[in-house]
């Protein structure tokens, strides 16, 4: 198993950047696919990016391409999300997930989860 903890959301305003962390434990991180969810209040859970257990390949949902990308540092057991060009509807809970066999743009396919962070955009 492993344990995941986002950190790095905030107040920003609109236009802005924020990059978001996901710490993991363990010494297999590399074996996961990881991705980026987000869930504003009345919404259900959106999916906003995912990369290969290799980093070798990405995948964004339509409301974030162009303007978020996710990375990895394996070395860190680390997945970033930099966010450039923030709007308001951004506005967010963030979550990261982890998942050894499956490379999704489904919340359901994820069998890990953090506890998610907070990211405001103002207007």
């Amino acid at each position: 198993q492993v344990q995941l903890v986002e950190s790095g959301g905030g107040l920003v305003q609109a236009g802005g950047s924020l990059r978001l962390s996901c710490a993991a434990s363990g010494r297999t991180f590399s074996r996961y696919n990881m991705g980026w969810f987000r869930q504003a209040p009345g919404k259900e859970r959106e999916f906003v990016a995912v990369i290969s257990q290799s980093g070798g390949s990405t995948s964004y949902g339509v409301s974030v391409k162009g303007r978020f990308t996710i990375s990895r540092d394996n070395a860190k057991n680390t997945v970033y999300l930099q966010m450039n060009s923030l709007k308001p509807e951004d506005t967010a809970v963030y979550y990261c997930a982890a998942d050894p066999s499956r490379y999704s743009g489904s919340p359901v396919a994820y069998n890990y989860w953090g506890q998610g962070t907070q990211v405001t955009v103002s207007s």
